[in-house]
């Protein structure tokens, strides 16, 4: 680790003071380094100071545990950019370039994230007119040039009710050569909203700012507040918050194999992980009245409880849906015309999956042993061991079999923790937060790591609230998936992935 990182732990908080603020030159050396022996970005976002706008960088080192802070200023409106060297730096850039007019020179392909207003007044990186400045989708696509070369262009309005989304494929006959993702139709200002905050209303707009991952985003806020407040959560809320997320992951993975197995039209699996999904959702239902988990969730534990009554009944329901889920991930395995589908689609390689620096199932199914629960644990999963499910071929059957082996062990936890719920409180009263601190909270969505990061000012107020969902790392991973396939396999591969619109546009 070199002399600009200031080490800190998942769920703490540092003083702002503590971090020091390095030249340029060192802060970008210093994560071209640290990612070249194996760190990589977590989040990458800018904070408006009093000298202008200063840059933080946090970075991870999943094989000894480690995150680290790092900071550094502008000096004027251009800034040099790493992502030629550092591909995970080139979405962050972007992002940053479009919130505050800070141009990144020589850039590779310097354009929109999500094609809304910088934050500063009057600072526009892409030079656009006063009447483009928010026409999502305006801007110049990737082209491959030649006379049989020729363009798809799918969305951002599709034949399902799904969020919108454009796609531009450069085909060479079926083969893709180049598939470019705009999104930015669901931004809803989420991370300038918050800014001021926090507010009577604040966890709700956690709790939506993906609406299948209440649960994962809901926790990081509230792990946030804790850490700023210094209050320690009662063991059986850390239960019921694990549980609850896990019955997300469930719901959630239940409803993937399904909707894979469907677009390879085979029907019963798909029929038969519909109705299940619907079962674990009317377990989160029992925690909370909630099927999405939401107002489960507060700074300093749950508002809910759960009885004795209740913690039988979710065993029995946990049961039952163990078992029919089994029948139906059984019959997909069983039949070779699906495996033929599913096998050798969208591969991608593991150093594809390191130099993208993917989360979750797709990292997973890359063979990158990343997992928040393990590498750095958090809530519950301090005190038990969750083994994390890999695959090695990159492609939709590894990355459909890992979300079938992480469904197993999330079954296997929710009846563990069921069977040994502590006693005692599940809620603490929360407190003011402190003044000019940096919070860091991680937490494993059911699409993989989730991250907040709150900066406040000398009020406690927040001065930057910054949150990266695991579709912002994903995205670009789907993208070079398509590369040499069939553009057909196009909504198996995405599906395989199954990214959040709405999580990456916030």
């Amino acid at each position: 680790m070199t002399a600009s990182l200031c080490s800190i732990y998942n769920g703490s908080s540092l003083p702002l003071a503590d971090i020091p603020v390095v030249e340029p030159t060192p802060f970008l050396q210093g994560i071209i380094d640290t990612v070249e022996r194996g760190w990589r970005i977590v989040s990458y976002f800018g904070l408006p100071d009093q000298s202008g706008l200063a840059l933080i960088c946090l970075l991870a080192n999943e094989a000894d545990g480690q995150l680290s802070v790092t900071r550094t200023a502008t000096a004027d409106d251009h800034f040099p950019s790493i992502a030629y060297l550092c591909t995970q730096a080139q979405m962050f850039e972007r992002e940053i370039a479009e919130q505050y007019g800070l141009v990144f020179d020589n850039h590779p392909w310097f354009k929109p994230v999500r094609f809304h207003r910088a934050f500063l007044p009057g600072r526009d990186a892409w030079n656009r007119p006063a009447d483009q400045a928010i026409r999502v989708g305006v801007m110049d696509f990737f082209q491959v040039t030649g006379d049989e070369v020729h363009e798809v262009a799918v969305g951002p309005v599709h034949a399902g009710i799904i969020e919108p989304g454009h796609f531009r494929f450069q085909c060479h006959g079926e083969e893709v050569f180049h598939l470019e993702i705009s999104l930015g139709y669901q931004h809803r200002g989420i991370e300038a909203a918050l800014i001021g905050g926090p507010q009577p209303r604040t966890q709700q707009v956690m709790e939506t700012a993906a609406g299948d991952t209440t649960i994962g985003h809901g926790q990081a806020y509230c792990m946030v507040m804790e850490t700023l407040a210094g209050i320690k959560v009662p063991p059986r809320a850390e239960v019921l918050r694990g549980i609850a997320l896990e019955l997300e992951r469930l719901a959630n993975h239940t409803g993937d194999l399904g909707a894979i197995a469907g677009d390879v039209g085979y029907l019963p699996t798909a029929s038969f992980c519909g109705r299940i999904r619907g079962d674990f959702l009317n377990m989160t239902a029992v925690l909370c009245g909630s099927r999405f988990g939401r107002g489960f969730l507060t700074p300093g534990g749950t508002i809910f409880d759960l009885n004795s009554e209740q913690r039988d009944d979710l065993l029995k329901r946990l049961a039952d849906a163990r078992r029919d889920l089994t029948d139906a991930v059984e019959l997909l395995w069983s039949s070779p015309s699906v495996m033929g589908r599913l096998e050798d689609t969208g591969r991608l390689t593991r150093e594809q999956g390191l130099d993208l620096g993917l989360v979750g199932p797709a990292a997973r199914a890359c063979g990158i042993k990343r997992d928040v629960r393990n590498d750095y644990p958090f809530g519950i999963y301090r005190m038990t061991n969750l083994p994390v499910a890999t695959a090695f071929h990159g492609d939709v059957y590894a990355r459909t079999m890992v979300r079938w082996q992480e469904a197993q062990k999330s079954m296997d936890f929710i009846e563990e923790q069921l069977r040994q719920i502590p006693g005692g409180g599940h809620r603490v009263t929360s407190a003011p937060g402190k003044g000019l601190h940096l919070a860091v909270a991680l937490t494993e969505g059911w699409r993989g790591e989730i991250c907040h990061v709150a900066v406040t000012g000398e009020s406690g107020r927040f001065a930057r609230y910054k949150i990266v969902d695991p579709s912002f790392h994903n995205w670009p991973g789907l993208a070079m998936a398509l590369r040499g396939q069939q553009i057909s396999d196009f909504p198996l591969c995405n599906k395989s992935f199954n990214l959040s619109y709405c999580g990456f546009d916030l």
